[in-house]
């Protein structure tokens, strides 16, 4: 496996920030950038005429991540040629956030299952839910193969996001990129880092990834006195107060944050389920614990690449973290470098979710929210 990477900026245009040796051979290339700049066709043109023979796939983001550097309204351009390795993509559009089991299912569907060894899945980010879509890609794939991925964004204005598939971005777009071949080693991690705080809330009235009370109480009026002067800048304040939720059947904690808000009837819509009858807390920032979290998700990919020497790493990290690390975001970028190793292709984005099992060598994925999840690739 080769790799290598190119930048797009209004003010310096393209820029490559390695050698051109891949331009007829590659077969995959992954573009993550601002939401306007994927909407046009120049730049994918552009790509298209670099690397005729690849699959081009991406998604709008909350910040750009390349090597240990984040951009922001940038394109990151990541051009990978595999020696070993067969690529196939699956696309479905969704017309609303209920029909996102049945688009997982269809997803997985369209893809051959013989030799396949691996799942990326990038995802719409707003008219979507998570959780969903990936119960649907599990019961096609029957836990058999591992799965993971990210929703996209937009710079946290929770507006519009797009997906691109050989051509400029669109919204209300999935996909799914197979990896097919034994030569291909695959390791991954999530890991969050956030404190809970307060009292467990029982969820006592929810539909799917709606959530209107909590205790009996209207679940907005409840939060937002939490958030207290925060409240007045919801949504988008709630990326750094997002809520633990606990499994009481699985004995497992996965963090949800919210998408949008309804002031009519006091509702939260988050990116995945809050099943009723559940416990949820609040959870709040520590800065050390961030960084030291997507420290652990190295170390947990590492493990499951079986300490292989990876040639690819696919970060990607919730907008939330960005928005709490601030100036110093890039230290969560350094400490997964000093766990990898210098040499590792790095590229990725701050998303609305994360895709990824929770435990190194488990093939269930789930969706997670405020993590950083890594994806390691290495041929054999």
């Amino acid at each position: 496996m080769k790799s290598e990477q190119s930048i797009f900026s209004e003010t310096t245009g393209w820029q490559r920030k390695s050698d051109n040796t891949l331009s007829k051979k590659s077969q995959l290339v992954f573009l993550f950038g601002s939401r306007d700049l994927l909407k046009k066709q120049e730049h994918i043109n552009f790509v298209k005429e670099s690397y005729p023979a690849a699959q081009i796939v991406g998604c709008s983001t909350s910040g750009e991540i390349f090597q240990e550097e984040v951009f922001n309204n940038n394109i990151i351009c990541t051009a990978v040629w595999f020696e070993h390795t067969i690529i196939e993509i699956a696309k479905e559009s969704i017309g609303s956030m209920g029909d996102s089991f049945n688009v997982g299912k269809r997803l997985a569907t369209k893809l051959e299952k013989d030799n396949l060894v691996h799942v990326m899945v990038l995802s719409e980010g707003l008219n979507i839910n998570g959780s969903e879509l990936t119960k649907g890609i599990n019961d096609q794939l029957n836990n058999r193969i591992s799965v993971t991925g990210g929703l996209a964004g937009d710079q946290g204005l929770f507006s519009e996001t797009v997906i691109v598939h050989n051509q400029r971005g669109k919204k209300n777009l999935v996909i799914a990129i197979g990896f097919y071949g034994e030569r291909l080693k695959v390791g991954y991690g999530s890991m969050g880092g956030w404190d809970s705080f307060g009292v467990d809330r029982e969820v006592t009235k929810s539909n799917a990834n709606v959530l209107y009370e909590l205790d009996g109480q209207p679940a907005l009026e409840l939060y937002k006195r939490y958030l207290g002067a925060h409240a007045a800048y919801l949504p988008a304040s709630a990326l750094l107060f997002p809520l633990s939720l606990r499994l009481q059947d699985s004995n497992i904690s996965l963090v949800r944050t919210v998408l949008s808000v309804n002031e009519k009837d006091g509702s939260m819509v988050f990116a995945g389920d809050i099943p009723q009858g559940e416990y949820v807390r609040l959870m709040k920032a520590n800065f050390d614990r961030l960084v030291d979290g997507a420290n652990g998700a190295a170390e947990m990919s590492k493990i499951s690449l079986q300490d292989s020497g990876a040639d690819l790493a696919i970060l990607i990290s919730c907008v939330g973290r960005k928005l709490v690390l601030k100036q110093r975001v890039e230290e969560e970028l350094e400490a997964i470098r000093e766990v990898i190793g210098e040499g590792v292709t790095t590229t990725g984005f701050y998303s609305y979710g994360e895709i990824c099992p929770i435990k190194p060598f488990e093939q269930h994925c789930e969706l997670h929210n405020q993590t950083m999840t890594i994806t390691l690739f290495k041929e054999i």
